[in-house]
């Protein structure tokens, strides 16, 4: 794979022309492609396999036209002191109010509060519910302003207002992240390189990356029901990778500089040689990305898809366009160990006070004084002398920042869980003063008796049933359908939505269901919004064992090809599964236990989004193994050159530590950036991401590794025979390229002597 790289680094050099138009040509066409497609809605969301989801199905089939899936909003009205919402004025108010919010297409219904007795017992607050024919992800924009308008025209009378539920839902809006997150990356690009044009390479390749992958994903948005969601992660991780595999490859081709080589040929030993960790680093990601199909939720598996795909485009765009911009910027881009142009007239007073310094000193005796080693070969030289005092240290305090994740709760976030600033949380909060806690989280029971010889009476005792369970404030007569066979119960409980108690009470009418079914045939099957939030945190859980069995298991096996070892895969395996648990450890101390919640802006603790942890293993994982590749297949590069193990490690160190300390700096401040987001759920992604990172990069990779390889020596490197002779030799160390090296040596000695 070198050799092949080689060339094609080489190639891209040569014919720069030719690859710039390339890259430029395609994100043009995914631009057009994007510019004229369809405007394209929000996805449509479904949860295979849940009985939340069978249950809407049922609805759909059995009571057509109720959108029984549809986005739900709650107009909650609240008296001034000392009126009562029944007063003449204030009703005559939410009359008005009722009849605004039933125009608009796609409105299903509207519930007059008086009719349907949604006033609270003291009469100061009352609320009306908007029911739509389409799902809150797909309400149209103009839909929601009219909920907020006729909203804003009912406080002109004095009443406090506020909307709940999901119709006013939408995507988070993190531009400014990235933009702080850019800031920061070009910022540690140029201290790692000391020269703007070296620095802007990375980022001009990233860019290009995320605009051809995102463009394409908004082409083909409508056809393939993409909607507005599936691009926010693959511009998140795009620019992650983007930036670390321009990075890495920049970085090589200055080393190459340094060592005397030609421009042309740098090039190609940098993609060669780098470039084959980016293809398998890359790899890792897609792996990773692509295995979230596992979990079977739709939105989630085409997140990932899309995502991979983009750090395809990444790794492409590495291996190619970064060798023609190299080819560009020329004698621009300097070796490594000298700086470039960084503040106009100081820097060209720098440098010729250097040329006359170097002058003087040319006519004098060279300097015997050795070069002192950089910050990555020190550390690496002190691991190695104490390798066991640095993995304990390592082990015991990831372990320590791991203890929070036994009492890991894991849930959906509701209304509850958002700033008391939002109107869905002041409506949440009114609801639950009105009318108690367990208002906010209706369940919807629905009973199919098509089987059944006396519907009715299955229905009764359905609604009694129910009545004799924990937790139940409320159980409405039952609502049957047309056809007589099938009836929704709707049931309020005691407790909020988001606790386990009301998770409890989901689980008893199931179970109180199963024998209903085997005395009457009736089907008893709960879902609403609580519900389906309840099966999808167990399907996220139930599915966490099986991916992290196929990501890590198939990442295992492509480091053994990488690196030719089983000891070596093995570790980057557990040292991962180590820094992944520290991550949730400090997500459960902060947005679960409330630790620094102050700091990080946390206004209100709960559950911890259930989507987090395999969400969690599937990013980092994908970076973890990025600087893994990186730092590891440096040492393995010079082991395989003949250096001794412990020196092995000191030199991948010297040549890498920098580099994969700036990508891991760059991918914080992204993650990070995410933090001061108004939305919880984006507020702990970020959070986590960053905590992380900085876990694998700085604690794993740069100090439990570097120590288990030292205390292994020679066996880190173990293959067995049989084994070494079945595995594809792909050559990540450039061994061939050494050899092509050493025959042409030959080759030139052989021609002097004749």
């Amino acid at each position: 794979m070198a050799t092949f790289l080689y060339k094609l680094g080489r190639l891209s050099f040569r014919r720069r022309h030719f690859a710039a138009l390339i890259w430029v040509a395609l994100l043009t066409l995914a631009g057009v492609g994007a510019a004229s497609a369809p405007a394209a809605g929000n996805s449509s969301f479904s949860i295979p396999g849940t009985e939340a989801q069978k249950a809407f199905d049922l609805l759909e089939q059995r009571f057509p036209g109720a959108s029984a899936d549809g986005a739900t909003a709650r107009v909650v009205f609240k008296a001034p002191d000392g009126e009562k919402m029944t007063d003449a004025g204030n009703k005559a108010t939410v009359e008005k109010t009722v009849r605004a919010l039933s125009d608009g297409s796609e409105v299903a219904r509207v519930t007059d509060p008086y009719q349907a007795k949604a006033v609270s017992k003291d009469g100061t607050i009352a609320y009306a519910q908007v029911s739509y024919k389409v799902s809150g992800m797909e309400l149209d924009d103009a839909a929601k302003d009219a909920l907020e308008d006729s909203a804003r025209d009912a406080r002109e009378t004095g009443l406090t207002v506020e909307i709940g539920g999901d119709a006013l839902q939408a995507v988070p809006h993190t531009g400014s992240s990235e933009i702080i997150g850019i800031a920061v990356a070009a910022v540690v690009l140029v201290i790692t390189f000391g020269s703007l044009v070296a620095a802007g390479l990375p980022l001009l390749t990233a860019l290009i990356g995320v605009g051809i992958g995102v463009s394409a994903i908004t082409g083909l948005a409508s056809a393939l029901d993409l909607g507005t969601t599936t691009s926010t992660l693959a511009m998140m991780i795009g620019l992650a990778v983007g930036i670390d595999y321009a990075l890495f490859i920049v970085s090589r081709y200055r080393a190459e500089l340094a060592e005397g080589r030609e421009r042309e040929e740098a090039a190609g030993r940098a993609v060669g040689t780098a470039g084959s960790a980016v293809v398998f680093a890359g790899l890792t990601v897609v792996i990773a990305l692509v295995g979230l199909s596992v979990v079977n939720i739709p939105m989630l598996t085409k997140m990932g898809i899309a995502a991979a795909g983009t750090v395809a485009i990444a790794v492409l765009i590495a291996l190619t366009m970064i060798p023609a911009l190299l080819g560009y910027a020329g004698r621009r881009v300097k070796p490594a160990g000298e700086k470039g142009k960084l503040l106009g007239r100081a820097a060209k007073k720098a440098s010729k006070e250097a040329s006359k310094e170097a002058s003087r000193e040319a006519s004098k005796e060279p300097s015997q004084k050795p070069e002192r080693p950089n910050l990555g070969t020190r550390w690496a030289s002190f691991v190695v002398r104490r390798p066991v005092a640095v993995l304990l240290l390592g082990v015991i305090g990831l372990g320590a920042a791991a203890v929070p994740a036994s009492s890991l709760e894991l849930g959906l976030p509701d209304d509850g869980s958002q700033p008391t600033s939002t109107t869905q949380r002041r409506a949440y909060d009114l609801l639950s003063e009105g009318f108690g806690p367990g208002f906010n989280g209706p369940l919807m029971v629905v009973v199919d008796a098509k089987g059944s010889d006396d519907a009715k009476a299955a229905f009764t005792e359905v609604g009694d049933e129910i009545k004799g369970l924990k937790d139940v404030v409320t159980v409405t007569p039952p609502a049957p359908n047309k056809a007589g066979d099938t009836a929704t119960i709707t049931v309020i409980p005691g407790s909020k939505p988001s606790s386990v108690t009301t998770e409890n009470l989901v689980h008893g009418i199931r179970d109180a269901g199963a024998d209903i079914k085997a005395d009457t045939n009736a089907n008893v099957l709960v879902t609403g919004s609580t519900a389906m939030n309840i099966d999808v945190s167990e399907k996220l859980n139930d599915a966490l064992v099986p991916y992290l069995v196929l990501v890590v298991g198939l990442a295992f096996l492509l480091l053994i090809v990488v690196f030719r070892s089983i000891l070596v895969p093995l570790k980057a395996a557990l040292g991962f599964l180590l820094s992944v648990m520290a991550a949730l450890g400090a997500v459960v101390a902060v947005f679960q236990w409330g630790w620094l919640s102050d700091l990080m802006g946390v206004e209100q603790t709960g559950p911890v989004m259930s989507m987090m942890p395999i969400f969690m293993v599937g990013v980092v994982f994908g970076l973890a193994m990025d600087y893994e590749v990186f730092l590891v297949t440096r040492m393995r590069e010079a082991y395989v050159h003949g250096e001794k193990p412990a020196q092995a490690i000191v030199t991948g160190f010297r040549h890498g530590a920098r580099v994969v300390t700036a990508a891991a700096v760059i991918m914080m401040a992204v993650f990070a950036g995410f933090i001061g987001s108004s939305e919880s759920m984006v507020k702990m992604i970020g959070f986590g991401l960053a905590i992380a990172v900085f876990f694998d990069a700085f604690i794993v990779r740069m100090a439990i590794v570097p120590a288990v390889l030292a205390l292994l020596g020679r066996k880190a490197w173990w293959l067995p025979k049989w084994l070494d002779r079945a595995l594809p030799n792909v050559d990540v160390e450039g061994e061939g390229l050494r050899r092509s090296d050493s025959d042409q040596g030959d080759a030139d000695r052989e021609l002097a002597r004749t």
